[in-house]
């Protein structure tokens, strides 16, 4: 349908009511001559004040009644002192809100918007605003005008305008031209967009079906897709057939991209283990580097310790603890060799062995640093051995300005690496391959490497399977803890952990202890249930607040799962309250208070140590406390507090607080509930782990026996005793493409 055959209204946007920032649908409230229409349709950043020209239908809703459709809109800024004073104090622009806006327009009437955006020294003159807060203003006006031109081309041509503001960042007023030249760019991981949304807009722009472009994409996409599948690289064939299925072109064309991408250097392609492996170039270096710099590590050997067994003695003494005799060799071998693994379930004195070589450390005068990939992982290493414990991120100095030279992530590398002797890396069965490759790319030539966790855990969220190839690969000297000791033993919850791996059933009966069974096999029976055991049950019968007990599930979508379960807790411990700042972001609604987890490694955003969060519409420049940048993916923290007119969002994630733009709150997620996968790595006093029905990929052992070794003092399980049961029987583990192992092994042609 075209414009002649669509009715026209036009008028001055009196209100937003609703507006979503995912797709840009907005409800809003236009006054027309001498009415107030409702209108609806996507109108991304639209704000009131602005003057708009629809063109739609008249539609009439159940509900809300008449209301105005608009399918197509042209808008232009507000004119007039009124118009814009709306404009203003609706908070379009970041950092003015109401007052601002009150003494901008009383100066500067229906020049305002003129001069914010080309007299910022005549703002100045305006009392309380400096010349460097009027500069911003004019920055972030201009920043506006050309988001907001890029948000309407994207929705023009069909494409949710969730991405631009990162696309604005990474190309300015250009973006336009260069989604134009190709549309594909859109489909790159660091503007998260939909490969479908990009190639949508690649047809309306006139791209051929089996134009190179368009193959190098679904080539592309399907190697991304398939790391979050854990897959370092995917053989040729299946890499070509799927992108054949997903793209619905003849074979020919997708060899011609993937021989583009090949020549580009994009990709690689290499015999490994007797299958032609394809990589993305990033995860082909890394493998590479783990590759290397292990094998070097278990090549170069160490000076002969003088009196070794006398230092493990000093050892034990300083640490108070008597050595079990794989205990003992587990602490020799660390001092033996520049590499080794330490693994064992729960209650197998991991712990303590870790305290022993680090005594003997000590007592060999080498420096040593202790780290872990979560920050509630590295607390707990810290917890257990007395000695501060860093998060691999923060180790390394993610987000510090260095970091950002030469595309670097981390400040520190081969040219400025750590300063110690030995590394003691616990968790390891969730580090992933390009965290591994960028912990030891950093660590000094000479520099031991104790690797420490779970190998019957689940792998690494992130591609690679590097714990578990390492150990399969015999490369490198290994110790496995496999006794219990007698304080453990006494735990329902250890017992039961250590019958899950060893695939027996444990009791479901509920004689006390730490571990409870609650048969519910309906799903909302399952909600219900957890909802009522976090909110009301655990802290009123056990003592347990809310604050310490974890949600698990395997699922986010299925029944009862995370995204089901966060929306029930939330209203049990955080419903909405006259007063109480919230914001919308796309279906969930944040809300001062809640428990929210960062879902996206975000290297850029600053943070500062021990502040506490402004209030009364303080700017962020007055935080105080010691700075930094970096949150990332699987942090969990909370929301302080939420500035509607500065648009930012106060979170504290332990003791960082982070000042957070509206618009990245898509990196978000309600944290009550979170998957067993996401909760890899942490620990936490009481875990209630919903299994009701969930997707057959799921229903595996491992993720069992990984939820149950998440609690240290209380689990409870709610779900189907058949669910349980088919989990503990379950011992497939699905398989990782990774040529770490044969690298290591030397099953790799040149």
């Amino acid at each position: 349908m075209d414009e002649t055959e669509l009715s026209c209204i036009e008028g001055t946007v009196q209100a937003v009511i609703f507006q979503n920032p995912e797709n840009g649908y907005t409800v809003l409230k236009l006054r027309s001559g001498d009415e107030t229409v409702t209108c609806v349709g996507s109108l991304p950043g639209v704000a009131a004040g602005e003057g708009l020209r629809l063109y739609g239908a008249w539609t009439s809703h159940a509900s809300y009644g008449q209301q105005f459709k608009a399918e197509h809109a042209e808008r232009s800024l507000p004119e007039g002192s009124a118009a814009i004073y709306d404009y203003l104090a609706s908070g379009a622009i970041r950092g003015i809100g109401v007052k601002l806006a009150r003494l901008i327009v009383s100066e500067f009437g229906a020049r305002s918007l003129e001069v914010i955006e080309n007299a910022p020294e005549e703002l100045a003159k305006i009392r309380g605003i400096t010349l460097k807060k009027a500069q911003d203003m004019q920055e972030r006006f201009r920043q506006q005008t050309g988001l907001r031109r890029l948000m309407e081309f994207l929705v023009d041509n069909g494409v949710k305008p969730i991405a631009a503001a990162r696309l604005y960042r990474a190309y300015g007023d250009e973006a336009e031209t260069v989604i134009t030249e190709n549309p594909y760019i859109l489909a790159d991981e660091s503007f998260g967009m939909d490969f479908f949304a990009a190639d949508g807009l690649a047809r309306n722009l006139g791209f051929a079906p089996d134009c190179v472009e368009r193959s190098c994409a679904g080539l592309v996409f399907e190697l991304r897709h398939n790391q979050g599948n854990g897959h370092v690289f995917l053989p040729r064939d299946k890499l070509l057939a799927a992108a054949c299925q997903l793209l619905e072109i003849e074979p020919e064309p997708a060899e011609r991209g993937l021989e583009e991408l090949d020549a580009t250097g994009r990709t690689v392609t290499q015999r490994v283990a007797g299958v032609d492996a394809v990589y993305m170039r990033d995860m082909f270096e890394a493998e590479g580097e783990v590759a290397r710099r292990i094998g070097l590590m278990v090549r170069t050997p160490v000076d002969d310790v003088p009196g070794l067994s006398v230092l493990v003695e000093r050892a034990e003494y300083r640490c108070g603890i008597t050595f079990a005799e794989k205990q003992r060799m587990a602490v020799e071998m660390a001092a033996r060799g520049r590499v080794m693994v330490l693994t064992g379930g729960p209650g197998t004195g991991k712990t303590t062995t870790v305290r022993g070589i680090l005594g003997l450390f000590d007592e060999m005068g080498i420096e040593t640093v202790l780290t872990a990939p979560t920050g509630r992982a590295a607390k707990r290493l810290t917890e257990l051995t007395g000695r501060e414990a860093q998060t691999v991120h923060r180790l390394l100095g993610a987000g510090m300005p260095e970091a950002g030279e030469n595309g670097r992530e981390f400040e520190k590398c081969a040219a400025d690496p750590l300063e110690c002797g030995a590394v003691i890396l616990d968790e390891t069965s969730m580090v992933d391959l390009k965290l591994m490759a960028a912990l030891l790319d950093a660590m000094p030539a000479a520099c031991r490497l104790v690797m420490v966790g779970d190998a019957d855990q689940l792998p690494s969220v992130g591609p690679g399977n590097v714990f578990g190839d390492i150990i399969r690969s015999r490369a490198v000297p290994v110790i496995a803890l496999t006794d219990i000791f007698r304080q453990a033993r006494q735990s329902s919850i250890v017992k039961n952990a250590h019958s899950i791996n060893r695939g027996e059933m444990p009791s479901l009966k509920n004689t006390g202890g730490d571990f409870f069974f609650l048969k519910r096999t309906d799903p909302e029976d399952v909600v219900r249930t957890v909802t009522e055991l976090i909110s009301q049950r655990l802290p009123r019968n056990m003592g347990i607040p809310a604050v310490d007990i974890q949600v698990l599930s395997p699922s986010r979508k299925y029944g009862g799962g995370t995204r089901e379960l966060n929306a029930a807790i939330q209203e049990a411990l955080n419903p909405a309250a006259p007063g109480k700042k919230e914001k919308a972001v796309g279906n969930v609604t944040f809300r001062v208070g809640d428990r929210v987890m960062q879902t996206r490694n975000n290297y850029d955003i600053m943070w500062v140590r021990g502040a506490p969060a402004p209030s009364g519409g303080q700017e962020e420049p007055a935080l105080r406390g010691e700075p930094g940048a970096g949150i990332y993916n699987g942090d969990v923290g909370y929301i302080e507090d939420m500035d509607p007119e500065a648009q930012v969002a106060y979170l504290r994630f332990e003791d960082r607080l982070v000042p957070y733009p509206f618009d990245q709150m898509t990196e978000l997620e309600l944290a009550y509930a979170v998957t067993v996968h996401k909760s890899q790595g942490s620990e936490y006093r009481a875990v209630i782990l919903a299994l009701p029905k969930c997707p057959p990929g799921l229903v595996t052992r491992g993720l069992l026996y990984t939820a149950v070794t998440r609690a240290r003092e209380l689990l409870v399980v709610a779900g189907g005793p058949d669910v349980f049961s088919a989990m503990v029987a379950n011992d497939r583990r699905q398989r990782r493409y990774s040529g770490l192992r044969a690298r290591l092994c030397g099953e790799v042609e040149a």
